[in-house]
C-alpha cells in the first residue's frame, strides 16, 4: 500500500510533456502558492500533464483554484508538526522525515517517468537532484540569496542558518537548471553556470486602472518577520500625523497578528489601520486603494508589487533584497526607500497622498509597465526552458 495520498488524479490525459512540481503545500495564501497555481493552470490548459506533490497538505484544499486536470499528491511527511521543537529534537526528527520523504518521492517519481521535476526550494532540495527517474531537475527559488541570514536569529540558530546558506549554493549547482526571480538576486549566486532569470508573471490583468481617488493605502503579506509590518505600523504613526484622513488596510494572516494588534493599539492607530484576513479576489482590494506600501526585510519578487502595479497603483517600498529594484523605477512608478529609513518612507507616501496629479501619473506609468510581467511573455520563457532541457541543450 502506498504511503502517500493521491488527492486528485484525472483520467485519460493527452499531454505534451509530464511536469511535476514539489512544494510543502498549496493551502497557504502566499505569493509562491499563487504563482505555482497560475503556472500549473497555464501549463494544464496548454496540454501538459501536471502533478503537484506536497508534503504537508493534510487533506486541506488548495487556497488558489487548480485546474481539474492537475493531479495532486500528498506524501504526508508533515514537517510542520515539528514547529516549536528545540534545535536538537528538531534536527533528529528532520533527519527521519527526510529519509521518509525521499523514499516516498522516489516511489512516486520512478514509475511516473516525468520529463521535468521542479523543486520549489523546499525540503526536497537536498536530494531531488539525485533521484534517478530520468527527468530533468529544475530548482526554482522564490526568496533571495540571503534569506536565511535575514531571520535575525542568534546563537546556535545563527550558525545553523549560516551553514545552510552556504549549502544552498552547493545544492543549486547540482540541478540541471536553477531559476531565480530577479537580475539583482542573480548576481548574488556567483559562479553558477546553470542559473537563469525568469520573473513571476502578473496574476491578473484589469481593463482599466484603479481610480486612485479613495484615501486608502494597502499592504499585503503574511504576518511574519519577513514582511516587516512592525516597521510599516510605526511609519504609519508619522503618516497619520501628516495625512490624518488616510487609512491603511493590511491583508494577510500569520503568527505576528497579535503583536501587530498590540502595536496598533499602543500607537493609538486603532481607527486608522485595519487587519484583514486573506481574500481570494485581492484584485478588488487593490482597485479600491490608491497606493501600495511594502516594508519587507527580504523578498524574492514581491507579488504584492506586481499585483498593485497591474491595477495601476503607485508603489512605495523598502529597497530590500531582492525584487523591488526589478519592479520600481524611482520617480516613475513609485519610490524605493533605503531599508530602515522610516522618515523617508513616510515622506514619500505622504507626497503621493497629498498630490493627486503625481499619484495618478505614477499609477498610469505603473499600469503601462505591468506589461513587462505579462503572463504570456513570462510563460514563453518557461516553455523555452523546458524545450531546451528535454532536447539536452546546455543553455
Amino acid at each position: 500500500m502506498r504511503a502517500y495520498r493521491v488527492l486528485y488524479s484525472p483520467l485519460n490525459l493527452l499531454s505534451k510533456m509530464k511536469i511535476v512540481y514539489s512544494i510543502l503545500g498549496t493551502y497557504n495564501a502566499g505569493g509562491m502558492e499563487r504563482v505555482l497555481a497560475n503556472k500549473a493552470n497555464y501549463l494544464a490548459r496548454m496540454g501538459y500533464e501536471l502533478t503537484i506533490v506536497t508534503t504537508d497538505q493534510k487533506a486541506r484544499l488548495p487556497h488558489f483554484e487548480l485546474d481539474p486536470l492537475i493531479c495532486q499528491v500528498d506524501l504526508a511527511i508533515n514537517y510542520t508538526d515539528d514547529e516549536g521543537l528545540g534545535i536538537f529534537k528538531k534536527m533528529l526528527s528532520y533527519k527521519r522525515r527526510q529519509r521518509i520523504h525521499r523514499e516516498r518521492l522516489e516511489a512516486l517519481l520512478l514509475p511516473l517517468k516525468a520529463d521535468i521535476v521542479i523543486s520549489m526550494f523546499d525540503h526536497d532540495v537536498s536530494f531531488l537532484h539525485a533521484v534517478q527517474d530520468g527527468s530533468k531537475k529544475v530548482l526554482e527559488i522564490h526568496f533571495s540569496r540571503f534569506k536565511r541570514l535575514q531571520y535575525a536569529r542568534k546563537g546556535l540558530w545563527k550558525l545553523v542558518n549560516t551553514w545552510r546558506s552556504a549549502q544552498d549554493l552547493v545544492l543549486a549547482r547540482k540541478y540541471d537548471r536553477f531559476v531565480v526571480l530577479t537580475h539583482e538576486d542573480h548576481t548574488y549566486w556567483k559562479g553558477l553556470k546553470n542559473s537563469v532569470v525568469i520573473p513571476n508573471a502578473n496574476t491578473f490583468t484589469v481593463p482599466a486602472r484603479a481610480a486612485l481617488t479613495e484615501k486608502r493605502a494597502i499592504a499585503v503579506g503574511r504576518f511574519d518577520y519577513q514582511k516587516g509590518f512592525d516597521e510599516l505600523i510605526a511609519i504609519w504613526k508619522t503618516i497619520h500625523a501628516r495625512c490624518p484622513d488616510w487609512r491603511l488596510d493590511i491583508y494577510g494572516q500569520g503568527p505576528l497578528q497579535g503583536d501587530m494588534l498590540v502595536q496598533i493599539h499602543a500607537l493609538g492607530l486603532d481607527g486608522q489601520i485595519a487587519l484583514h484576513a486573506p481574500i481570494k479576489n485581492i484584485r478588488d482590494a487593490y482597485m479600491h486603494s490608491s497606493l501600495v506600501l511594502m516594508s519587507s526585510r527580504y523578498e524574492g519578487l514581491p507579488m504584492t508589487l506586481l499585483e498593485a502595479q497591474a491595477c495601476g497603483l503607485p508603489m512605495v517600498a523598502y529597497a530590500c533584497k531582492c525584487g523591488p529594484r526589478d519592479i520600481i523605477k524611482p520617480g516613475k512608478n513609485g519610490y524605493l526607500i533605503a531599508e530602515g529609513d522610516r522618515a523617508d518612507f513616510a515622506d514619500k507616501a505622504c507626497r503621493l497622498m497629498e498630490k493627486a496629479k503625481l499619484r495618478k501619473q505614477m499609477g498610469q506609468n505603473a499600469w503601462e509597465m505591468a506589461e513587462n510581467f505579462d503572463e504570456e511573455r513570462i510563460m514563453r520563457q518557461w516553455l523555452l526552458l523546458f524545450e531546451r532541457l528535454t532536447k539536452g541543450e546546455q543553455r
